[in-house]
C-alpha cells in the first residue's frame, strides 16, 4: 500500500473518512466537491458516525454515505483519511486498498503553542487548506468556494414556519464542547437585551441537549419583552433542521463550535466569539464574513488546542474580558447597514 497514488494510476474508486465533529466534517466538503471535479467518473464514498451522517446524505458529491455502524469493505484505489487516528486506522483494517492520503494534524506546533508560547504558524490557515494539501492534485487544491452543505425542503420548510415577516433573524449558537470555548450564558442574554431594545430582531437560541439548561438560563435573565421574540430551539429540533434555520438567519452570533460552521457554509454574516481558541488552529469561518473578539496578548491563551472543562488560571479572561457591548454594537451597526440597503431599494 503507497502513501501517495501513483502519478498516472487510475482511480476509479475512492473513500474519504471524517468520523466527528460536525465542525469538522463541514470543513471537509470543499474537498468533496474538488475530488468530484477532479475525479468525475469515480466512486467516491464517505465513512462518518451515524449522529453526523445527515449532513452528507444529500451530497451531490458522494455516491454512499457509510457509518462507523455499518462501515465500508471491498478495494478501493484511494483512501483520503482525514481523521488520521486509531479509529479510521481501524477501518482501513476492513478494506484493501492501493494508497493513501493522511492528514497532518500539526499537533507537535498546536502543542509548541499551548505549552511554551512557540509560534511555528507561518500564518494562520484553514483546515480546510490542510486538508487539501494531503491530497497530490494535478493542479491547484482549494477552488477558492466555501463548504457547502445540502438540505431538504421539509427542513427549509421547518425554518420558515418561523416568519417573523420584515423582522431581521439572528442565530445565536450559544453552545461548546469545552467550558473555555463558551460564553457565560448570561453575557449571551446582555447581548440579545441590548440588541433587542434598538432593533426589530427574532432571536434564534440553537443548540444540542446538552445546550438546554444554558438556554433556559438565557431566556430567565431577559425582560418579557425581549423574551417574546426569542425562539429557543436548544435540544428541539434536528440538526439539519437547525442547519435550515441557521440558512434563514441574516446574521449569526456564534462561539466556536460546529453551528458556526454549518452557518459559514451558506455564506452568513458571523459575530465569532474565540475564548481558548486562536486562529493558528486553522478553525475560523471559512470563506464567509465574519467579525471575530477574542483577547489577545493574553499569556495564558491557548490553553489547550481542544478546548478544557476549566479555566487553569481561575480568571477566565479570554472570554471574561469580551465586552458585550462591544459586541453588540458590532451586530447593532451591521443591522443598521442591512437596514440602509432595505430602505434605498
Amino acid at each position: 500500500m503507497a502513501l501517495r497514488p501513483e502519478k498516472n494510476q487510475e482511480i476509479g474508486k475512492i473513500l474519504v473518512i471524517r468520523l466527528s465533529s460536525i465542525g469538522d466534517i463541514v470543513l471537509t466538503t470543499p474537498v468533496l466537491r474538488r475530488l468530484r471535479a477532479a475525479y468525475p467518473d469515480a466512486v467516491i464514498d464517505y465513512c462518518i458516525k451515524p449522529p453526523f451522517a445527515s449532513l452528507l446524505n444529500a451530497s451531490p458529491y458522494l455516491n454512499t454515505v457509510y457509518t462507523t455502524a455499518s462501515p465500508p469493505d471491498g478495494h478501493y484505489d484511494m483512501v483520503v483519511d482525514l481523521q488520521n487516528n486509531l479509529r479510521s486506522r481501524k477501518i482501513l483494517k476492513n478494506i484493501s486498498c492501493d494508497a493513501v492520503c493522511r492528514y497532518h494534524k500539526m499537533n507537535w506546533k498546536k502543542l509548541l503553542l499551548v505549552r511554551t508560547g512557540l509560534n511555528l504558524f507561518r500564518a494562520p490557515d484553514s483546515v480546510v487548506e490542510r486538508y487539501m494539501a494531503s491530497i497530490p492534485w494535478n493542479g491547484k487544491g482549494c477552488d477558492g468556494m466555501g463548504c457547502e452543505l445540502w438540505l431538504s425542503e421539509d427542513d427549509r420548510g421547518f425554518a420558515a414556519s418561523f416568519n417573523a415577516g420584515d423582522e431581521y433573524r439572528l442565530a445565536v449558537c450559544f453552545g461548546a464542547n469545552h467550558l473555555t470555548k463558551r460564553y457565560p450564558p448570561l453575557r449571551f442574554a446582555s447581548i440579545i437585551e441590548l440588541l433587542g431594545r434598538r432593533h426589530r430582531l427574532q432571536f434564534f437560541l440553537l443548540g444540542g441537549t446538552e445546550d438546554v439548561r444554558h438556554a433556559e438560563e438565557i431566556i430567565a435573565a431577559l425582560s418579557s419583552g425581549t423574551a417574546s421574540s426569542v425562539v429557543n430551539l436548544a435540544g428541539k429540533t434536528s440538526l439539519t433542521r437547525s442547519a435550515a434555520v441557521l440558512e434563514s438567519c441574516d446574521a449569526v452570533l456564534s462561539n466556536d463550535t460546529g453551528l458556526m460552521h454549518v452557518a459559514s457554509s451558506f455564506g452568513k454574516q458571523l459575530f465569532v466569539l474565540f475564548g481558548s481558541s486562536v486562529a493558528e488552529f486553522g478553525f475560523l469561518p471559512y470563506n464567509a464574513p465574519y467579525s471575530l473578539f477574542e483577547v489577545r496578548n493574553l499569556s495564558c491563551r491557548p490553553c489547550s488546542h481542544i478546548g478544557r472543562d476549566r479555566c487553569p488560571k481561575g480568571h477566565f479572561r479570554c472570554m471574561m474580558d469580551i465586552s458585550e457591548t462591544s459586541v453588540s454594537e458590532k451586530i447593532s451597526d451591521y443591522f443598521k447597514k442591512e437596514n440602509l440597503k432595505r430602505d434605498s431599494l
